[in-house]
């Protein structure tokens, strides 16, 4: 895993192997997918949730570019621990919150709202397809806020209202959510 921009460029953290209970975003479709949020956020401004955070990657590569206000979200102790392990090496501990919890939990009780959100679920998740949903009706975008969800072909947000993009890298889609009018 390595932080692809911005003052950590090239910074490379190995999570360990053993019973790792993530599946790290591929270095090219998130390479990608910052490549459109750089045309859409404005980095240093904005807000920003990671939910099913994992490793931490999106994280570290929006601090990186100069967010100051992010939350990770996982409930694994082992990535909670690689993740404020890897935040103290980078001195980013002023800028991310981490909370050690269940995601659904988390969206049920924050009054929080972010400017950007993205979800990284497991592909097997059961619930997966009604995470766009609770994340509208607990309203937690802001004005104009863009949320993000990594999913696999198995799953078709193609009628969802909220929906505004959807881009495939691979077996990796990025489904794009936006508060409509």
């Amino acid at each position: 895993m390595r932080i692809i921009s911005g003052k950590y460029r090239g910074r490379r953290f190995d999570p360990p192997a053993d019973k790792w209970p993530t599946r790290p975003t591929m270095d090219y479709a998130k390479e990608a997918l910052f490549n459109i949020l750089n045309n859409l956020l404005d980095f240093e401004d904005i807000k920003v949730l990671d939910l099913f955070g994992g490793t931490g990657s999106h994280s570290y590569e929006f601090i990186s570019r100069g967010c100051t206000d992010v939350t990770y979200v996982d409930k694994f102790p082992g990535c909670v621990q690689f993740v404020r392990k890897t935040a103290e090496q980078l001195k980013i501990e002023s800028g991310l919150k981490i909370f050690q919890m269940d995601v659904f939990r988390f969206i049920d009780s924050t009054k929080e709202q972010y400017d950007y959100i993205f979800a990284g679920p497991p592909y097997p998740l059961p619930t997966i397809d009604v995470i766009p949903d609770l994340i509208f009706e607990k309203k937690l975008l802001l004005p104009n806020g863009i949320f993000v969800m990594e999913h696999d072909p198995h799953h078709d947000f193609s009628n969802h209202p909220h929906l505004m993009d959807l881009r495939k890298y691979g077996k990796t889609f990025f489904s794009f959510f936006r508060e409509t009018a």
